[in-house]
């Protein structure tokens, strides 16, 4: 299995997204939300950011789609006969569906993980419950098979970096065709890019139950000790806030009652996470709608090229 590499194959590049002059409406469009995303970040993204990403690389498919309805795109792709980028286009929209369905499931389980987890916080009575404990265990290895299996993802969206457009078609003295050409090349940059953060944030640093249960407490604390000693902003995610604040549920006091502070504690950090992965479920499903409808749009002008 490949190994899981916090880096990206390509980051996206800071700069201002430019088109030729007197693009088409949906280019400008599609211009304008690259331009949001231009200063990405993938290392530093928390649920926040991602959640604006997502939703950005959303409303870049959906103009991508109207553009390639167009009648003026369909016929531009046709002259050139580029059948070979379109079936390279094609490739990569399979690569990103498959990587949006797998991390719609993954998420989905993580939820329900989490959900779990909160009921029964919800319905400790004290004394030998050990329902809390099954729950954490549980969601402990929900959150080590994702780890896993991001890992995988990661891979294959790595597998080639972006589209790439034949040189004849960059250079043509059609501008409007060449605006079609980089707006896909950068929505697919920006889409690894986007989703390797997702990753990224999904495959921190699991709680490990064999260890010492203040070995992760004190290494999360030594972590915010060390950042805050540089001078710089806490960059502990919504995942990293839940395992410190399992791990500290789970010191317990001499009676082996967990305190009511600790479980509030823990409550709120899981409702903060609930929150975050349920935005992240709503917004991949919505991408992987335009995802499917710009492949159905791309066979249908390849399926023109061809008769």
């Amino acid at each position: 299995m490949p190994a899981f590499s916090p880096k990206p194959t390509r980051s996206y590049n800071v700069r201002s997204i430019s088109f030729p002059a007197r693009s088409h409406p949906k280019i400008c469009r599609i211009e304008e939300e690259l331009n949001k995303l231009s200063y990405w970040d993938t290392s530093l993204a928390n649920a926040e950011t991602i959640h604006a990403g997502l939703s950005s690389l959303g409303e870049i498919y959906r103009c991508i789609e109207d553009l390639l309805n167009l009648t003026s795109t369909q016929q531009a792709l046709a002259q050139q006969q580029e059948e070979k980028w379109v079936g390279d286009m094609l490739d990569d929209l399979i690569r990103y569906l498959d990587v949006c369905s797998f991390t719609i499931d993954a998420i989905s389980l993580m939820k329900e993980s989490v959900r779990d987890l909160q009921s029964a916080l919800r319905r400790y009575k004290g004394g030998g419950d050990s329902s809390i404990e099954n729950n954490i265990n549980a969601y402990i290895l929900c959150r080590k098979k994702m780890k896993k299996e991001t890992a995988k993802s990661l891979a294959s969206l790595k597998q080639k970096d972006s589209i790439s457009a034949e040189p004849s078609l960059l250079t043509a003295n059609d501008h409007y065709l060449s605006a079609v050409v980089k707006a896909l090349r950068e929505a697919s940059w920006i889409t690894i890019s986007i989703f390797s953060s997702l990753f990224l944030f999904l495959s921190v640093p699991v709680l490990k139950p064999k260890h010492s249960k203040w070995s992760l407490l004190s290494k999360l604390v030594h972590k915010r000790s060390a950042v805050a000693c540089e001078g710089q902003p806490e960059k502990m995610n919504e995942l990293e806030n839940v395992d410190l604040a399992l791990t500290n549920l789970l010191v317990t006091s001499p009676s082996k009652d967990l305190e009511p502070q600790k479980i509030e504690g823990a409550q709120k950090m899981l409702e903060t996470l609930d929150i975050s992965i349920h935005e992240f479920e709503n917004e991949l499903e919505c991408l992987f709608r335009h995802l499917i409808h710009t492949r159905v749009s791309l066979l249908n002008i390849l399926s023109h090229q061809l008769e």
